[in-house]
């Protein structure tokens, strides 16, 4: 899977990037294509500077033409980072649940046809 990670309006520390680095793995492990594309944007949610520190965190996967993104808003850059992995877990074990179904469904299909065609033919 490819990566890539932009950061607005923050300077990533080396401790930020090895977080996230290790959330985004975890993110891996669900997204078996190599063609699969992952960009990550973190820093200051916009229109927040006067009320303090509010993080934004924003993750989008493109796979096989699909488009899954999480966004997460918090005070702290790892806690935006671990809601919009949460998220985006969420969302990709949702997608491999539907796809496992509709080759489930295809399959008992093709297995259905296949018997109904053995005895026709006999």
């Amino acid at each position: 899977m490819e990566i890539r990670i932009k950061a607005s309006d923050y300077e990533m520390t080396p401790e930020t990037a090895a977080y996230l680095d290790e959330k985004i793995a975890t993110l891996e492990r669900l997204v078996h294509d190599s063609a699969a594309r992952c960009e990550v944007e973190i820093g200051r949610a916009v229109g927040h500077s006067q009320q303090g520190d509010v993080w934004k965190a924003e993750i989008v996967i493109t796979n096989f033409g699909e488009r899954l993104y999480a966004v997460a808003q918090e005070e702290s850059v790892n806690a935006a980072i671990d809601i919009a992995k949460d998220e985006m877990l969420q969302q990709l074990r949702k997608d491999k649940g539907k796809h496992t179904s509709i080759a489930r469904r295809l399959g008992a299909r093709l297995k259905r046809w296949a018997r109904r065609g053995d005895i026709r033919s006999y």
